[in-house]
């Protein structure tokens, strides 16, 4: 890992939203850093709590219901310190975001080519004329063809993958230094999925951008990560470089999330079980109700502080690598076949469903 600063700083990242059932907690106690020019992937089942982190860095959430807690640094600076000024510049500026859906992100009533025009201005001082002829660029940029004539062209009027490309273009209107990909190929077929991973790749090493990528999908994560973050009903569960992370899987739900890849394992089933309820989490580690190897220490307490393994910035939450346990109880328990990360990431496709 890099020694130098890193771009974005996140400690102790919580985040609650007040419901009529109680106070549910969707994040609890986040830590990692991204480091310039660096891709970071977030994944983890429906409810892991990826999107809301992502979202909670730039404080986008509605507050209330949310309530955002810890320390999350960009460039030095305190985000949760800025004013509603600073924030605005913060985002799409200095911050960029793809959304989940491009259906719902992009404005219906309005042209495509407005649209970015609009981002342009809010973040630039230039002329309508400069920024319609960046906004054409964009589009031509991430293969919208003919981008002079689709300019005036309405969401409606585009694919799936192509308004996709329109939200990732808006996104890098303002040139930010930290692009959140949240499931930008959800929905998308494989071969638009391939074209829009490899244009985010190109993109990436033209700006010189670190990306935070959300995923369910393992297969991507292989295809694009340089780290990786395992999320499980909020928690870490597990952190490292990407090619550690497939080879050698340290807690049992990073485990059981590889056997959902193609080839792997006999079970088409997935994970049996479900996430605990994140209004009322139970003791210890998260996963202990859904995992062949839960002991009694595992419902015990917090969740497991997360321990090295003993490879180069690997961490993982789990009591096996604590005192008085053996961790090879876990490793032992093999994998099926040989990882998507060694292969290639050839196969895009997961075990689990999107956020």
């Amino acid at each position: 890992m890099s020694t130098r600063d890193p771009l974005l700083s996140v400690r102790d990242l919580t985040t609650t939203f007040t419901t009529d059932e109680g106070t549910l907690t969707a994040v609890d106690g986040l830590d990692f850093d991204i480091h310039e020019g660096e891709t970071v992937c977030i994944v983890g089942e429906s409810g892991s709590g990826k999107t809301v982190a992502s979202e909670s860095i730039t404080r986008i959430l509605s507050m209330p219901p949310a309530h955002i807690d810890g320390e999350v640094r960009f460039r030095g600076r305190d985000v949760g310190a800025l004013s509603d000024a600073e924030l605005r510049d913060l985002r799409g500026g200095e911050i960029g975001h793809i959304f989940q859906n491009p259906q719902d992100a992009l404005n219906h009533c309005y042209s495509v080519g407005w649209q970015i025009v609009e981002a342009i201005q809010f973040h630039d001082d230039v002329s309508e004329a400069e920024a319609r002829e960046r906004a054409i660029e964009l589009l031509d940029r991430v293969g919208i063809p003919e981008a002079t004539a689709r300019f005036d062209d309405y969401p409606h009027e585009f694919s799936g993958g192509m308004k996709q490309r329109v939200m990732i273009a808006m996104a890098l209107a303002p040139e930010p230094d930290l692009l959140i990909a949240d499931e930008p190929t959800t929905a998308l077929d494989v071969t638009i999925q391939s074209q829009i991973l490899d244009l985010l790749e190109d993109i990436q090493e033209e700006f010189g951008m670190s990306i935070l990528f959300i995923t369910h999908d393992l297969g991507v994560v292989a295809e694009v990560a340089d780290r990786v973050l395992v999320m499980y009903a909020g928690k870490l569960m597990e952190e490292g470089d990407v090619y550690t992370i497939f080879k050698e899987p340290a807690h049992p739900y990073t485990q059981a999330l590889m056997e959902c890849l193609p080839g792997r394992g006999e079970s088409t089933k997935g994970i049996q079980g479900s996430l605990p309820d994140p209004t009322n989490p139970p003791d210890g580690c998260r996963f202990a109700d859904r995992c062949p190897h839960a002991v009694e220490d595992c419902k015990k307490g917090d969740q497991p502080t997360l321990y090295d393994t003993g490879t180069a910035d690997h961490r993982v939450s789990c009591v096996y690598y604590g005192p008085g346990y053996d961790e090879s109880r876990i490793l032992d328990a093999e994998l099926s076949t040989g990882s998507a990360a060694g292969n290639g990431g050839t196969e895009r496709t997961g075990g689990m469903n999107d956020d």
